[in-house]
């Protein structure tokens, strides 16, 4: 079971580094075998699988993004927490609203991610 202090604390480190457009603050709290799945995989690289599963490749949609949304800056309502993952409810970009679903493995890396979004 994730603990509610190691949720709290990560949430709160994931949401600062992306805030402070930190590429490797944000990659440093991912595993190198990690599955990523987002719509906006499909959208920023024109991918149809909207699936990334690789770091490298997860650090160059990152970087994109940061560039194709230079004002990008998240808010953070809740954090859910499950046996081995959590979930992140915010704010997002373009006034979206984010859940994203973190699995993480027994280093407390994310190893998986499915990221959902709503207006």
């Amino acid at each position: 079971m994730i603990q509610q202090d190691f949720a709290a604390v990560f949430a709160n480190e994931w949401v600062n580094a992306w805030n402070a457009h930190d590429l490797d603050a944000v990659m440093a709290h991912y595993s190198d075998d990690i599955l990523f799945y987002s719509p906006f995989v499909i959208k920023l690289n024109n991918d149809p699988s909207g699936c990334i599963t690789n770091k490298d490749d997860l650090r160059n949609y990152f970087a994109r993004a940061l560039q194709s949304y230079p004002a990008l800056h998240f808010t953070l309502h809740k954090t859910l927490v499950s046996v081995n993952s959590v979930v992140l409810y915010y704010d997002s970009i373009n006034d979206l609203v984010t859940a994203e679903f973190m699995e993480f493995d027994k280093h407390g890396k994310v190893i998986k991610v499915v990221a959902h979004y709503s207006d």
